[in-house]
């Protein structure tokens, strides 16, 4: 056949490149501002969207979907059109795509300073947000399925399953774990409660690291590292065995993050099992990598490209060889809520996913610009800082969750706690802090000499231009198999059976778990005695997750002798019916709250966030004095909040919801008088009233102002199972 000419799509790549390394800039410096607020707590000054609980959900955010996303899709629109032999589908398309991607992640930066939030964990933004996510993903697949079927390569290649997978897996898993009940364009309720909640956020939590994290770059892999060591990939069967069976497993592994939690047990197991049968795909792919460099060694000692590649798989060796090992019961006893996961989750982000981008920038720069880089030892010097960074960030933080985990569980002769308070496993880690931190400045000064390598190697050069190619179109087959053709080979050119396949190998696991947790009663039993919250208490609750306390505080108590000496009886199920969403948290910077109401009164509470260095020495909670301020709390979705949460299964009466004001004014009241049991507070109170006075300002009353919700949701909590000591 005659060979048909036509244009690589070389800009998109570029945009795509540019704001990966935009995005990861500012989302590395806002992880760095929040490693030196665990040293100086009050860093930001009491600036409320400058505050931790604020920024953490940013960092993150700004980090997986915007630096590591946009990185993704400049690989795969740069692989996808080599490897099929073929421009993608749509130009206009891949614009949308582009643009409606950047446009999400800024609304992303707005929102969630300003406490915009679900609180879940990746997937903080508001309902219009995902939406938005939704409408942009399904260009994304359109755009990737219409290339894959106007393809000139017939056969599929191995990053293209793994690009599939993807576009089909991250789709199931935003949709379902987005269900929310909206109350207000920027305030919505998870349709799931408490271990419901749990369950599916976490089943779509491990699995954004999966197939967001791991699948693309999987693919990227397969198709950057033997085309920069010019050799081809070390084992067809293995990478098959690779693909099918990291795909099929990956999606039950999901509850090992809820292990010793009120989640039914049969469920945690299944999370077990199936984490630790990760390991065997995940390794087959590092040692697939790894050993496509053999007889090529001498060329990665001198290859930066290739350097950054090696750390990279090794890094995914090592995480995807940690994780199986966090999920066995006995190790997750020890490390969960601890430092340790921190240590876990950034050797894969760093290494794993940083230095797979870093690679394939300093591979595609070349290729996009038509010119050398320019400054191979400045990649060099890169590669070196970047590595110290990833050693001084890690190590520290496995040496402080070992220590946390030691003390938390230490005990005396006499059957008490060697460190009852809390404050004594923090100060004793903040060394470790330091050396994180100093890690962090590292790695981020090697983007920085990146940045300027790509500056300069751009502007020396003539822009970028599409690549001419040419190739014949595909003639129509058969669906039949030819001769010896193997199976996969005969699924390898049939696309759209492959997404099938894929699809039911994704959907088993999910089904097989969720459902029955969903359905079946049995699975939560309930506690009569446990009532939803006050009108107060419920607008306390919101104000406790816009603030993002439930980074540092977890709202779970395991059934370990250590944790119910600590904080009281150990949680269950039943009592986390009316959560919408759950709040169970995944990191212990703080002590847990599940049982805090009533262990201290209205006033120290009130001190504490005002001041949680007054009430507790050496403590690195920030103040929350915004919380104080001489203004009036906005309560005016009390009711269409109530509405919702009674739509979503939680028995609030008519009544209920129509006196939903003044009760809440009574409670705030009450706690308002609970206050003025301090002579310290009167004082305080009465100074402010006269400082308003003569400013000519209106004076609000303290019992409308924020922290008497947020003083009655913390003084709410546990208190719904009175437990005989």
């Amino acid at each position: 056949m005659v060979p048909e000419k036509f244009y690589y799509d070389n800009k998109i790549v570029r945009n795509f490149i540019y704001a990966s390394i935009v995005f990861g800039l500012v989302g590395m410096l806002v992880g760095l501002l929040l490693a030196f607020m665990f040293l100086f707590p009050n860093l930001t000054n009491g600036i409320s969207f400058l505050s931790f609980g604020r920024l953490r959900p940013l960092h993150t955010n700004a980090v997986i979907f915007a630096f590591v996303g946009n990185a993704m899709f400049a690989g795969v629109y740069y692989s996808m059109q080599r490897l099929l032999q073929t421009r993608m589908y749509s130009d206009l398309l891949g614009k949308i795509h582009f643009w409606g991607w950047q446009l999400i992640i800024v609304a992303a930066a707005i929102t969630l300073p300003l406490g915009i939030t679900t609180s879940k964990e990746y997937a903080e933004l508001e309902w219009p947000i995902d939406i938005a996510i939704t409408l942009v993903w399904v260009v994304f697949a359109i755009n990737m399925i219409g290339t894959i079927l106007v393809r000139r390569q017939r056969h599929l290649y191995v990053a293209i399953w793994f690009y599939i997978a993807t576009v089909i897996t991250v789709a199931v898993l935003h949709i379902f774990n987005s269900l929310e009940l909206p109350v207000s364009l920027f305030k919505s309720y998870s349709v799931y409660a408490g271990v419901q909640d749990a369950l599916v956020q976490w089943w779509y939590g491990h699995n954004a690291v999966a197939f967001f994290l791991t699948t693309p770059f999987l693919g990227i892999m397969y198709y950057f590292v033997p085309k920069a060591a010019d050799r081809p990939v070390y084992s067809y069967r293995l990478s098959i065995i690779h693909f099918w069976s990291l795909i099929f497993i990956y999606i039950w592994a999901g509850p090992h993050h809820l292990l010793y939690s009120s989640l039914p047990d049969w469920a945690q197991n299944l999370g077990v099992v199936f984490s630790v049968m990760l390991i065997a795909p995940s390794w087959g792919g590092m040692i697939n990598g790894l050993l496509t460099l053999r007889g090529v060694w001498d060329k990665v000692r001198t290859d930066v490209v290739l350097k950054f590649f090696v750390v990279a798989i090794t890094g995914y060796g090592m995480a995807t060889f940690e994780g199986p090992m966090l999920s066995l019961k006995n190790i997750n006893a020890i490390a969960h809520f601890s430092d340790w996961i921190i240590a876990h989750v950034h050797v894969g982000a760093l290494a794993w996913n940083g230095f797979l981008i870093f690679g394939m920038i300093y591979y595609l720069l070349p290729k996009l610009f038509k010119r050398e880089l320019h400054s191979i030892k400045l990649a060099n010097i890169h590669f070196w800082i970047g590595t110290l960074g990833i050693v001084l960030y890690s190590i520290p933080m496995y040496v402080a969750g070992f220590t946390q985990a030691s003390m938390w569980k230490e005990f005396k002769a006499d059957g008490t706690l060697q460190y009852g308070n809390f404050l004594e496993t923090v100060t004793q880690i903040i060394p470790m802090y330091w050396m994180r931190a100093i890690g962090g400045t590292l790695y981020l000064v090697g983007v920085v000499l990146l940045i300027y390598n790509v500056v300069a190697t751009v502007r020396a050069s003539q822009g970028v231009s599409d690549d001419a190619a040419e190739a014949p179109a595909l003639e129509k087959l058969s669906n039949k198999r030819y001769g010896n053709e193997k199976w996969h080979s005969w699924l390898e050119r049939r696309p759209i059976q492959l997404t099938l396949l894929a699809t039911v190998a994704i959907l088993i696991g999910g089904i097989i778990q969720i459902i029955p947790t969903l359905l079946i009663e049995s699975n939560i039993p309930t506690i009569t005695s446990v009532k939803p919250y006050s009108p107060l208490e419920l607008e306390g609750r919101d104000i406790y997750i816009r603030e993002g306390c439930v980074s540092c505080h977890s709202q779970m108590i395991r059934p370990f002798r250590s944790e119910v000496v600590r904080y009281g009886t150990y949680s269950k199920s039943g009592e986390y019916v009316y959560d919408h969403p759950f709040l169970w948290g995944s990191k212990r910077t703080g002590p847990d709250l599940m049982r805090v109401g009533g262990k201290y009164n209205d006033n120290w509470h009130f001190n504490h966030l005002y001041n949680p260095q007054s009430t507790s020495p050496g403590s690195i909670m920030p103040a929350y004095q915004w919380l104080f301020a001489n203004k009036a709390a906005d309560y005016s979705l009390t009711e269409q909040k109530m509405f919702a949460m009674q739509t979503l299964g939680v028995p609030y009466t008519q009544s209920d919801i129509a006196n939903a004001k003044n009760q809440l004014s009574v409670q705030a009241q009450q706690i308002e008088k609970n206050l003025f049991n301090d002579p310290d507070f009167v004082k305080a109170y009465e100074a402010s009233k006269k400082k308003a006075a003569a400013n000519n300002e209106k004076f609000v009353e303290m019992h409308e102002r924020e922290i008497v919700a947020l003083i009655a949701y913390l003084q709410r909590l546990g208190t719904d199972i009175k437990i005989k000591k």
